[in-house]
């Protein structure tokens, strides 16, 4: 049985986790969800000899980050998330790997997170955070390139697309498409789209 009873939210209060933030609200608030704010502090890397030269410098300047990411991370739409079951969590390191790893030990139904995120530590950044989680996560990722524009209400669930390609995962994406169209009655469609190469070799066997 399906159920979004555990929603992670990773945070790094930019415009577009605000936007990722009112998409979660609205699905904890339906599902009567418990719903997770995890900031990931990223780790600066030095070479040995700096690490020696400056250790203590740098665990004091993380130890006063780290702070103050909590007390940002504790006022984060705190108004628009008020009545749900909220909790806070800050950790330092890789962002995808917390992210996954939080998820998977806490098993976590969904993570809403946008497609890109540009915080104050963008530069020790490479690649893209949400690209790796949608790789590794055992559980969904609902995630949008426009989630700055998202609504403050329940998300107007239509229709929903399944797009299969009729491998060993296209299962159990098909039964949480399903479900999630269900709860909001929604036209749910199926879509197959078999690469070119794929298509011609087909056609040639038929």
């Amino acid at each position: 049985m399906r159920s979004l009873s555990s929603i992670l939210l990773p945070v790094d209060f930019s415009e577009r986790a605000v936007g990722a933030a009112r998409y979660a609200s609205s699905l904890a608030h339906h599902f009567h969800s418990t719903l997770t704010l995890l900031h990931v502090l990223p780790t600066v890397q030095y070479g040995v000899a700096s690490l020696e030269a400056c250790g203590p410098v740098l665990d004091e300047f993380y130890r006063d980050v780290t702070v103050q990411c909590g007390l940002e991370l504790a006022s984060f739409q705190r108004d628009e998330l008020d009545g749900l079951d909220v909790q806070r969590v800050v950790r330092e390191g890789d962002p995808a790997t917390h992210i996954v790893e939080y998820a998977h030990t806490r098993a976590v139904d969904l993570i809403v997170m946008p497609t890109h995120g540009y915080g104050p530590f963008r530069r020790f950044i490479l690649g893209s955070n949400t690209a790796k989680v949608l790789h590794d996560a055992d559980c969904p990722v609902w995630t949008g390139v426009h989630m700055q524009e998202a609504p403050n209400t329940d998300p107007p669930i239509r229709s929903v697309l399944c797009a299969v390609d009729l491998g060993p995962q296209s299962a159990k994406t098909l039964e949480w498409a399903g479900w999630m169209a269900r709860q909001w009655n929604a036209t749910l469609t199926l879509l197959h789209a078999p690469a070119a190469g794929h298509r011609r070799s087909c056609a040639a066997d038929s």
